[in-house]
């Protein structure tokens, strides 16, 4: 008996071939509105883009220009990943807004001054499940673009729950399960180093290096560095790849997780300085950069 043949697929002209170039034209439709870098203009956005895309637990207060008393901070992810919360602290409310959400639309800027603008004047106990942009009003408009961050970095969720409240059973189990997966992480702190990440995994830890530049500038001026045989962090260390994501380039390396974070903080400030010397080159490619730069292309995926 011979084999059947495997199915190559709807039938041209038929309903469900028709629904599929509809679905196709909306996904394509809906990457091309995405903003490929949201966070332009901010002294802050590696940070939240880091924030947004891979750091576990972390808060921020954000630098409002309007006007107010309310104190609205960023955390990286919120219970339920709402959009906003507000709650009543000790002395008076505190406003929340979620970089990691449920539903983001094409536009996160816009997503995130939305939220900030909820969390303003929301009532104590209120959550906000998605942000409505309205206004045309974008994170650049809300906060101050010149300010970087005063991170927080936590190994835990617990500051899911205020202090000296008793959470409801439920609650302490998602505070719990979430404690139980994350992974110890932290920022690196060294002179001229901007949103760099540690991260522990287990059996590797890895470092992310979210940087300002304009991702082809960046990737010529990786593939210098690389051809030089400078890509790396000292012993221990291991080039892994890069990913692209809201328009910035995130070079990623391997580390050995039996060092602390900060042991690596010296040798990324000395990668920085051979990095900055590389994006100041004004020249043509070199054959050995050029096959660098393939093969570090070769070690690269996109996020959107």
């Amino acid at each position: 008996m011979g084999k059947s043949k495997r199915n190559s697929g709807p039938k041209p002209g038929s309903n469900r071939a028709a629904k599929l170039a509809e679905r196709r034209a909306a996904q394509d439709t809906a990457a091309a509105t995405v903003l490929p870098r949201p966070f332009e203009g901010l002294a802050a956005e590696c940070d939240i883009v880091a924030l947004r895309e891979f750091v576990p637990s972390a808060t921020a207060p954000l630098p409002l220009t309007g006007a107010g008393d309310r104190p609205v901070v960023a955390a990286t992810v919120l219970p339920g990943a709402v959009a906003a919360l507000v709650r009543a602290e000790t002395d008076a409310a505190t406003g929340f807004v979620g970089l990691q959400v449920q539903a983001p639309s094409t536009d996160l800027s816009a997503d995130l001054a939305a939220a900030v603008n909820w969390a303003v004047s929301a009532e104590p106990g209120q959550s906000l499940t998605a942000a409505e942009a309205a206004d045309g009003a974008r994170l650049v408009d809300v906060i101050d673009a010149s300010a970087q961050l005063e991170i927080t970095v936590h190994q835990d969720f617990n500051w899911w729950i205020p202090e000296g409240v008793t959470p409801a059973p439920e609650v302490a189990a998602t505070v719990e399960q979430a404690n139980s997966v994350i992974m110890p992480s932290a920022r690196l702190d060294a002179e001229g180093v901007v949103a760099a990440w540690w991260v522990d995994a287990g059996e590797k830890a890895h470092l992310r290096w979210v940087r300002p530049e304009d991702e082809d500038e960046l990737m010529l001026a990786l593939a210098r560095v690389h051809a030089a045989g400078g890509l790396h962090l000292g012993e221990g260390s291991r080039y892994a790849g890069s990913f692209r994501t809201h328009g910035l380039l995130v070079p990623v390396f391997d580390l050995d997780p039996e060092k602390h974070a900060q042991e690596w903080a010296a040798a990324t400030a000395e990668l920085g300085e051979r990095l900055v010397q590389a994006l100041a080159v004004d020249a043509p490619l070199t054959s050995d950069e050029r096959r660098s730069r393939d093969g570090l292309r070769g070690r690269q995926v996109t996020l959107r």
